[in-house]
C-alpha cells in the first residue's frame, strides 16, 4: 500500500509505564476519482513509534462496487517491512524481488523491502467486501539495507478464554510465530466474546499497541472505541482486555523501543534528509529513464508505476515526540 500522505515525520521512541495513551484515526485517501479511504493511526504528532511499528492504516468494510476497492499500481519502499492482514476479501501481491502472493484473511504477508524493492496490491475481481490492515515495520540500522524478501505465514488459531488468538509475529500466549524479524517484536489478532475479560502475560521491556476493528474493548480500563488505536508504555508483565456488550475484534501489536531516530517520507524510511532525497531520485529516474536498478518492478505488472510526489522546498526536519509523562 501506497503512503501517498507525504509529509516529513521522524520516529522516535520515548518510553514509559503509565495510562493507556488513545490515538485516534484521521482519514486518508489513497488517491484517484474512486479512493479508497483508510483509517491512519500511526504514526501521528503525539506518537510515532510502536517498537518499531511505524505505520497503521485500517479499512473497511469497504464495498468494492462502490469504492473500486485496492488498485495500487507498482510503488517503492526502503527501510521497513510492510505487514498486511486482512478480515474479508482478497489481493493480489506482486513485487520486483519475484514474489506473487493472494493475501486471505488470517493469513500473514510480509514484504521485505531492505535497500529497496516495489509492489502492487489489487482487490481480486472476486471480492465484493475489502477489510483489513496494513502496518509498517521500521528496520533498524544493522537490517535496513538487507535483501529484500517475502513471507507468508498462516497462524492457527488458539483458544483462550472467552477468546482466539492469532499470533502473527513473535509470541504471546504460548502462542509462537516463526516468521524472522529484525528486532523484538510481536504481532496478533484477537477476538473476544461478548463481556469477556482476559489477562495476558506481556513482556515487560515492550511497548503495545491495541487497533480496535470491531466491537469496543477496555485496556487496563481504558475503553478504546472501534478504529482507535491505544498505547501503553514498556514496564508492565500483564494487561487486562475486556470487551464491550458485543464481540470485540483488535490486532494487538508489540516490541521493545527501536532507540533510533529515523525520517519518514512517503514510501520511504531513512536516516536523513540525503538519503531521501537519493531514494526519490532513484526511482524517478528508474520509471522514467529505465536507469538504475535500486528498486525495479514488478513482472508482468501493466499498471504505471506511481511517481513520487514532489519534495518539499524546505529540508526535511526531525519531528520529536513529546516527553513521556
Amino acid at each position: 500500500m501506497s503512503n501517498l500522505e507525504a509529509r516529513p515525520v521522524e520516529l522516535t521512541c520515548p518510553s514509559s509505564p503509565g495510562a493507556v495513551e488513545v490515538l485516534l484515526p484521521r482519514d486518508v485517501p489513497l488517491g484517484g476519482p474512486r479512493a479508497m479511504t483508510v483509517r491512519r493511526t500511526l504514526p501521528q504528532r503525539s506518537r510515532s513509534l510502536i517498537g518499531a511499528w511505524c505505520f497503521v492504516d485500517h479499512y473497511g468494510p469497504d464495498d468494492v462496487a462502490g469504492t473500486g476497492g485496492m488498485a495500487v499500481p507498482p510503488h517503492p519502499h526502503t527501510g521497513l517491512q510492510t505487514v498486511s492482514w486482512l478480515f474479508s476479501g482478497e489481493i493480489d501481491h506482486a513485487d520486483s524481488a519475484g514474489y506473487r502472493a493472494v493475501v486471505r484473511p488470517g493469513e500473514l504477508n510480509l514484504m521485505t523491502a531492505g535497500r529497496g524493492i516495489s509492489h502492487s496490491e489489487y482487490s481480486t475481481p472476486g471480492t465484493t467486501v475489502l477489510h483489513g490492515a496494513q502496518l509498517w515495520i521500521a528496520l533498524p540500522e544493522g537490517s535496513r539495507f538487507s535483501d529484500p524478501g517475502f513471507e507468508h505465514y498462516r497462524p492457527a488459531p488458539v483458544r483462550l478464554p472467552g477468546a482466539v488468538l492469532r499470533v502473527f509475529l513473535g509470541t504471546l500466549a504460548g502462542s509462537v510465530s516463526p516468521v524472522m524479524t529484525f528486532s523484538p517484536l510481536m504481532g496478533a489478532e484477537l477476538v473476544l466474546d461478548a463481556g469477556a475479560r482476559l489477562t495476558l502475560d506481556v513482556q515487560a521491556g515492550f511497548e503495545h499497541g491495541f487497533l480496535v476493528d470491531s466491537g469496543s474493548v477496555s485496556v487496563d480500563a481504558q475503553d478504546l472505541s472501534r478504529g482507535e488505536l491505544g498505547y501503553l508504555g514498556p514496564g508492565r508483565t500483564a494487561l487486562t482486555l475486556t470487551a464491550g456488550p458485543a464481540p470485540a475484534r483488535i490486532l494487538m501489536i508489540g516490541g521493545a523501543p527501536l532507540g533510533e531516530s529515523i525520517l519518514m517520507w512517503w514510501n520511504f524510511v531513512g536516516r536523513s534528509h540525503e538519503e531521501i532525497v537519493a531514494f526519490r531520485d532513484a526511482w524517478q529516474a528508474e520509471i522514467g529513464a529505465g536507469a538504475g536498478v535500486r528498486f525495479g518492478l514488478p513482472a508482468g505488472d501493466a499498471g504505471s508505476p506511481l511517481p513520487a510526489p514532489e519534495l518539499p522546498t524546505v529540508k526535511l526536519r526531525p519531528r520529536n515526540n513529546p516527553p513521556a509523562g
